[in-house]
């Protein structure tokens, strides 16, 4: 269990199958996963070391909570851990709230700065649930699923994915609403360069999302 622990990268090799999520023991009970349950199949597994959550297609979720925020500094030396660590594409969902408002700008410059990785922030865990199934639900989608189902089973999430983008500096819900519109998704919109962003909402929008996305 301690060797499991120390590894940062221990579930790396672990296929998670399409619809799946693999939760890190630590957020079994919590609002999050009740909220997990139900929408993708919720597996909990010990050793997952710095991740929270492992999503299909390589992809994993650390999860700065507002507690992460104002304890001190732990968080940040685990993204840097992972990041050095890691070859999986990391997702950091972060919680800004009145209370850890004060620590996001230090946050977001760490994250996608200095460690070039994509940042979402929510205003709590049920917020978080949905982001999270909606990136699962999304790439179902991209391995050729019916794509009206798709659609159709994406709609409840998408509140959640607005509130998220409107968080980001200059969009509103006007230009939320355009960029969900033109890429259709999470993954699409952090994938985007400057050029198709710009298409979307104009350059200077399209330069403060990619800053604060890709950087």
């Amino acid at each position: 269990m301690t060797t499991k622990a120390n590894s940062p990268v221990t579930a790396g090799s672990i296929v998670v199958p399409l619809g799946h999520v693999i939760g890190n023991e630590k957020w079994r009970g919590s609002e999050l996963a009740q909220r997990l349950q139900g929408k993708v199949r919720l597996i909990f597994e010990d050793g997952l070391g710095l991740v929270d959550f492992h999503l299909p297609n390589r992809t994993c979720i650390l999860l700065i909570s507002e507690a992460d925020l104002v304890a001190g500094d732990e968080f940040k030396r685990r993204l840097v851990k992972f990041r050095n660590a890691s070859s999986l594409r990391g997702i950091v969902i972060v919680e800004k709230t009145p209370i850890s408002d004060q620590y996001y700008l230090g946050v977001q410059k760490l994250v996608v700065l200095e460690l070039g990785m994509v940042l979402l922030p929510v205003a709590n865990q049920g917020e978080a649930s949905q982001l999270i199934i909606q990136l699962v639900r999304e790439q179902s989608r991209d391995r050729g699923s019916n794509p009206f189902v798709g659609r159709q089973r994406g709609r409840p999430a998408e509140p959640a994915v607005l509130q998220a983008l409107q968080r980001i500096p200059g969009v509103g819900r006007t230009k939320a609403l355009l960029l969900l519109q033109r890429f259709g998704s999470i993954h699409r919109l952090c994938n985007a360069d400057s050029h198709e962003l710009e298409q979307a909402v104009g350059s200077t929008a399209a330069q403060q999302i990619y800053t604060f996305l890709h950087s």
